[in-house]
């Protein structure tokens, strides 16, 4: 299936020049290594988790540089041996690995990476919460944000400062407060408004001479498009999990796929596939039903030969059913092996090694459920390989990848041992060669799909930088991000565009930046990103998932909510990437009694909302509150969300019936299924206003609609 945004011929013809159209081999040779530095330094940063997930604390000390720094709060550390032996005294009481029952699952996520002029440093931003167990039956949970520093170091990227600034912690049967219960200041930034489009500034001076073959670079270029789309394929399978759609989930997998579930057995082919998934639940989500399982750290690794791929990471889960009061939290190692067939990528081997499986009300501290086994009717082809059994406490998903800084294997603490180790299906033969193009023409394509990966990390930082900012009511700075046409949906009153207006708006709304101390925060994290670019490198989609924890100084204030940000647009605007477009859909699930009751408690009473002003009333007999409606009669905006119609009906404060949590709201996508191209139910291939104002549309400035599809 076809996009019109596919479609190169005539459409490059009419807009600007791309800054790839003029490329020397050796300008080449340059910007290919400056692109491959923002990658390296999100694995190491993916792989400092991952470490410290199963307790390698020598394997995270070996991260740093050998003048490295780690603060953390009041501690701080110099050197890299010192960092080794400071984590495993202070969190492995002296020893390498996990104790039974001890859980310290590292979720970091929403980076903002900015490389150096020279290419030989960056610096990055993120999201983290920590979940931890003592083994003793005490949990507690802490989370903030890393201002790391990073540097190159022998032809190895290595983390030279790591910093991390305490936001919230607190035990699991209370929930998290802010830090000592006092106000939070504001975490310093590297970047603003203008720099987090730029995560790769315009080197200075003449290239170097290059090492590497053009066909050599041409291979890394396939490696960082082909890293772009298998995280798509995998950040796909989790949004069709979170709604339980096991028709899409089946179309990813390759014919001869297979998953594997620890602890249940293996399931073969699309009806295995099938079967695994169904062991959630039918298809679809009936009210009250929580399905989540969010997407963290996880790292691709592209093998040699074109046609091979592996991804490792974990998801947190958050499950449950509002009716029965049942709801758990899981975390998930994710192993899986992917294939290229046809040009399109597709899983081959899914592995699922469960880490935890708790009662909500009783925590990872003192809860392990065991992994469910299957009715009959959904019972596994064959069970588990006997490498692959062991207790949670006792196995290890093995690392496929070296370290990424010392280039040796990840060593295997006392007392565990890994498992997936052997493929589960056959040999995956090498991609056929092609002829490339000749001369100029070479080059030119090369630059050209160079762009498109570079546009997918631009497009991130875009992402995350939004919710870091919008955190922080850096109102001006966030308008910043969009485009000089750009617009942005304030919610429940419609959207606003180019910058003046957008920052006028939020102004309004939540009022004046806060530059002092804050007594709580909403954090606002965009995850699990699916970013499908324009062939021509200088547009994109995204679609990402809204992980919202709240934090305030009175005991029993923490709480989580979920929503989806489905309809993001970006753009190269003169030479810095920015946002075009961004609608968000809110709230996907709630904790409406508190961190007390969870996702599946009762709603705590309210008084009867106020009606909204006649001018900005509904469709007659909807009972709805326009929540946005106070904005607008201040603030016109360009699109009110009165006017979008169904898409927006089941807002609250949209046009049709208030849908509260545990109601499910219908989710709205701007891609196709990366495999089969299967259309979704409520599809949006442009920007939600777009109908109303053709003037927000990119297509009208000259940009490519990005590709929906395979």
């Amino acid at each position: 299936m076809k996009h019109a945004g596919w479609v190169l011929g005539a459409a490059l013809a009419v807009i600007a020049a791309p800054a790839w159209a003029a490329l020397s081999h050796d300008s080449l040779a340059r910007d290919v290594e400056r692109a491959e530095s923002v990658r390296a330094v999100k694995t190491l940063q993916y792989s400092y988790a991952q470490y410290a997930q199963y307790g390698l604390w020598n394997e995270m000390g070996s991260l740093f540089a050998a003048k490295g720094v780690m603060d953390a709060g009041d501690d701080h550390v110099a050197g890299a041996k010192a960092i080794s032996a400071f984590l495993t005294r202070r969190l492995g009481h002296g020893r390498q690995g996990l104790g039974k029952g001890e859980v310290h699952t590292a979720l970091i996520a929403s980076p903002v990476v900015n490389l150096s002029v020279d290419g030989k440093s960056a610096k990055a931003r993120w999201d983290a919460m920590f979940l931890n167990a003592d083994g003793k039956g005490g949990a507690d949970l802490e989370g903030g944000i890393f201002e790391n520093d990073y540097v190159r170091e022998g032809g190895v990227w290595k983390i030279a400062h790591l910093h991390f600034y305490p936001q919230y912690r607190g035990p699991y049967e209370t929930g998290w407060t802010n830090v000592d219960g006092k106000d939070l200041p504001i975490v310093p930034y590297h970047y603003d408004g203008d720099t987090a489009g730029l995560p790769i500034p315009p080197a200075a001076g003449d290239p170097p001479k290059a090492k590497a073959t053009l066909a050599q670079l041409e291979e890394r270029i396939r490696v960082l498009n082909d890293e772009d789309q298998v995280r798509n394929l995998q950040a796909a399978y989790n949004y069709y999990v979170d709604r339980r759609m096991w028709d899409d989930v089946t179309d990813l997998f390759a014919a001869d796929g297979v998953v594997e579930v620890a602890g249940v057995g293996v399931y073969k082919g699309p009806t295995g596939v099938r079967k695994a998934m169904e062991r959630m639940g039918p298809a679809g989500l009936k009210t009250g039903q929580l399905n989540d399982h969010l997407l963290f750290d996880n790292i691709a690794q592209i093998l040699p030969g074109g046609r091979e791929a592996r991804m490792r990471g974990y998801e947190m889960a958050m499950v449950g059913a509002a009716d029965s009061g049942e709801e758990h939290w899981e975390v998930t190692v994710i192993d899986n092996r992917m294939v290229k067939e046809g040009g399109v990528w597709k899983v081959r081997e899914m592995r699922l090694f469960p880490l935890l499986r708790s009662d909500y009300h009783e925590g990872w501290g003192k809860s392990r459920l065991p992994e469910p086994q299957p009715p009959a009717a959904l019972a596994p082809d064959r069970p588990t390989p006997a490498a692959d059994r062991g207790s949670q406490d006792t196995v290890i998903p093995a690392f496929r990848a070296p370290n990424p800084v010392t280039k040796l294997k990840v060593q295997l603490p006392p007392g565990k041992k890994f498992v997936a180790l052997a493929d589960l299906t056959g040999a995956i033969p090498a991609a056929p060669t092609s002829a490339p193009a000749k001369g100029d023409e070479r080059l030119t394509e090369d630059a050209r799909k160079l762009a498109v990966s570079t546009a997918y990390d631009a497009s991130e930082n875009l992402n995350s930088a939004y919710g870091h900012l919008i955190d922080d009511f850096k109102w001006t700075d966030m308008a910043k991000l969009f485009g000089k046409h750009g617009a942005k949906e304030v919610p429940f009153a419609g959207y606003y565009a180019g910058y003046d207006r957008i920052a006028q708006s939020v102004f309004l709304e939540y009022g004046d930046t806060q530059t002092t101390g804050r007594a709580g925060i909403a954090f606002h994290w965009l995850i699990q990103p699916v970013i499908m670019v324009a062939p021509d490198g200088r547009s994109a989609n995204g679609h990402s998932y809204l992980f919202h924890p709240d934090t305030a100084k009175a005991p029993g204030s923490a709480d989580i909510f979920g929503a989806m940000y489905p309809a993001q647009q970006f753009v190269l605007e003169d030479g810095v990437w920015r946002i075009w477009n961004l609608s968000l859909d809110e709230p996907y699930f709630t904790m409406p009694g508190g961190w007390a009751g969870g996702w599946s408690s009762k709603p705590k009473p309210r008084g009867p909302a106020a009606p909204p002003p006649a001018s900005l009333a509904p469709r007659p007999g909807a009972p709805v509150r326009y929540i946005g409606a106070a904005l607008v009669a201040k603030f016109e905006p360009d699109v009110r969300i009165t006017a979008l119609g169904v898409r927006e009906e089941h807002y609250r404060g949209g046009t049709g019936e208030t849908w509260e949590w545990p109601q499910i709201l219908p989710m709205w996508w701007n891609y196709r299924n990366p495999v089969s191209g299967r259309t979704p139910e409520n599809f949006l291939p442009d920007c939600l206003p777009c109908d109303l104002k053709p003037e927000l549309s990119m297509t009208k400035f000259g940009y490519l609609l990005p590709p929906t599809g395979p």
